[in-house]
């Protein structure tokens, strides 16, 4: 329902004799030489301008009304790569329970204007200090970062108006936000707003957030609880406290206590207490295939197109998983995990990808998304063995000697090669981090002279830094890592980085791997093949480039080295995890210091797929190596993957 013509041009008179109004006060108090009569003159014609360009926007825009019916809605689809299986589905029927305002907390309330719009009681919609505060940021930072949109704003633009960034569009929403600052008292708008807002999880409104994370009604959350609901608001998805990006999450939280404190809606000791309290979140219970991946790749769709994008719009989303390989991963997981605890290793990841295109064909991100979010007597809070709906496949872990090829792959591009020789014996590398450093080889043994290619098979550790320092050099090793992905790399560094002292993800570990079964070109990791709309236009599509970045000449020797059986036999043994009868397969493993680790990472020219196994928070493993806890669980999904004749 459009606003009539003589309503419009009645809001309108309003606004210019206020704007003239003051601006006559400001004229007698200041000014009276001609100059300044001429520039008064222009802008009482660009008064009138602007006020024929506001019937042209006003005279289309709807009458802020009923703030509780919206247009209906079509479901955002992710699909699997074969265009059929559903993995996720965010509704277009919205989970939404809508309560009058007394029935939501005064911590959810206050927290919202302290975080959204502190001056939500003073402005007439739109806030000019607001304004004049976020140009002042932005021009401190040197970046356009900061917004000063008001809660009414907020409201109208996620009721009426599209997600497109032009003046136009900013325009209507400042005039529907006066416009429903008119027809509505503060308490009603605040009302609409917090019954409205998404909070992630496909939940709109503060109660069906309160319910859906705490399994509370949303008058009966706590000072924390609020805190973090008014973190969710920007980023809803980037920030799930079910996600990757938790501690971003409380740190958001603490935030916005602070805030609370500052405008006096909290004392300083209610601040310290929320900031202590230990937040327990409720289990998601809708069902998903391939979670980890899935609410992955909700994130990036809800940080590149939008929150509304995914509620809205009825989009298809196609994803490079091979669902038969997910789901087999996903048992294989469960199942050896299961074995594992009995040897203290209580989580697992997986992560497999096409080489040539680089697209990820599966992640397990932990044994099972759906399991009690705090097994084994762990508390709320505090760090677990087992974290179910934390994504470990992106998360940084130390990747022991599965790094080591990097390394050796270094070397060879300086023109070394598989027959160079290091000695192995007891070697101080002089003061690292403080002290002696002494490495120990793994079985405690020396030796003596060995070539790379029995060094690299075997993952002999004092040949390898020596390899690290003396032939490829530290700098240059780092280089290429950076150059086959991988991002979490951070100085100081030492001689341990070959020994996978440094954190690395699984995903980067394995897109590193892939370059070497892809003879040196690598390739992006790639989640999405194509977006749709609902008339099944394409919005967006996978045009994944190649990057040489390492010579085929060196990715070839790597791989035989990696697949020499015999070479690796005096460590691994004949018929070790890594040994594929009638195949091929390049294989390294890792263990860390210390067993908080265990990864096998192993390809053909037609996947990579790599494994972690551990506890989340780094409690220490039974004192096995890698192959003992990740090996397995590699060899099985490497064996269907190979049977299946996927390649």
């Amino acid at each position: 329902m459009m606003l009539p013509i003589i309503q419009v041009l009645s809001y309108i008179k309003n606004i210019l004799m206020m704007i003239l109004t003051r601006f006559k006060l400001i004229y007698r108090k200041f000014f009276k030489t001609n100059w300044v009569k001429t520039l008064s003159f222009c802008f009482l014609i660009g008064l009138v301008l602007a006020s024929l360009l506001l019937v042209s926007y006003i005279r289309e825009l709807p009458r802020p009304e009923k703030f509780t019916e919206k247009e209906t809605a079509q479901s955002t689809k992710i699909y699997a790569r074969d265009g059929e299986t559903i993995l996720y589905e965010i509704y277009g029927e919205e989970k939404r329970t809508v309560v009058p305002l007394s029935q939501i907390s005064d911590y959810l309330k206050n927290a919202i204007i302290a975080s959204e719009d502190t001056d939500f009681y003073n402005h007439h919609g739109i806030s000019f200090k607001g304004i004049a505060r976020a140009i002042l940021t932005d021009i401190k930072l040197f970046t356009p970062s900061q917004g000063a949109s008001t809660i009414s704003q907020q409201l109208v633009r996620s009721s009426y108006l599209g997600l497109e960034k032009t003046g136009s569009r900013k325009t209507k929403e400042i005039i529907l936000a006066l416009e429903l600052e008119r027809r509505y008292s503060k308490d009603e708008i605040l009302e609409f707003y917090l019954n409205q807002i998404p909070f992630g999880q496909n939940t709109y409104g503060a109660q069906a957030a309160s319910r859906t994370y705490f399994q509370k009604d949303a008058k009966d959350i706590s000072l924390a609880e609020a805190a973090l609901l008014t973190s969710l608001i920007k980023a809803p998805s980037h920030l799930s406290p079910y996600g990757p990006n938790k501690n971003e999450l409380m740190a958001k939280k603490n935030y916005v206590l602070s805030r609370m404190k500052e405008l006096n809606f909290i004392s300083a000791q209610e601040e310290i207490i929320a900031k202590e309290e230990i937040i327990e979140f409720a289990r998601i219970n809708q069902l998903i295939r391939a979670p980890h991946f899935a609410i992955w790749i909700k994130g990036i769709l809800e940080e590149k197109y939008g929150e509304d994008f995914l509620r809205e719009k009825g989009a298809k989303v196609y994803t490079s998983l091979d669902w038969d390989l997910q789901e087999y991963a996903e048992k294989v997981v469960k199942e050896r995990v299961e074995i594992n605890q009995n040897y203290l290793s209580s989580n697992a990841a997986v992560v497999a990808i096409d080489p040539k295109t680089g697209e990820i064909l599966s992640m397990v991100g932990s044994k099972d998304f759906f399991a009690d979010p705090y097994p084994n007597g762990c508390q709320p809070g505090k760090d677990c063995l087992f974290e179910p709906q934390f994504n470990v496949a992106l998360s940084g872990r130390q990747p022991g000697s599965s790094f080591k090829p990097i390394v050796y792959a270094t070397a060879f591009e300086k023109g070394f090669d598989d027959k160079t020789i290091v000695n192995d014996e007891k070697t101080n590398f002089g003061i690292w981090g403080g002290k002696e450093y002494i490495p120990q080889n793994y079985d405690g043994y020396f030796r003596g002279p060995v070539t790379l290619r029995q060094a690299l098979a075997q993952s002999l550790n004092i040949p390898s830094i020596k390899v690290l320092m003396n032939l490829a050099g530290l700098k240059d090793s780092i280089q290429l890592a950076e150059n086959l992905g991988i991002s979490t790399l951070n100085a100081p560094f030492g001689p341990s980085i070959v020994l996978g002292g440094y954190e690395t993800k699984l995903l980067e570990m394995v897109s590193a791997y892939s370059v070497f079964a892809n003879n040196g070109a690598w390739l992006k990791p790639i989640s999405i093949l194509r977006i749709e709309d609902n008339q099944s236009n394409i919005i967006e599509e996978n045009k994944n480039t190649p990057k040489r970045v390492l010579s085929a000449k060196t990715a070839t020797l790597i791989n035989d080295i990696l697949s020499d059986n015999k070479s690796r036999a005096p460590v691994f043994g004949l018929r070790s995890a890594l040994f594929f009868e009638n195949y091929s397969v390049s294989a390294k493993t890792g263990t860390t210091q210390g067993y908080k680790d265990g990864w096998t990472i192993g390809y053909t020219p037609s996947i990579v797929i790599g494994v972690w196994t551990g506890n989340n928070d780094n409690t220490p493993m039974g004192k096995e190596p890698g192959i003992v806890f990740a090996g397995p669980i590699f060899h099985q999904i490497m064996e269907f993957f190979l049977s299946s004749q996927r390649h």
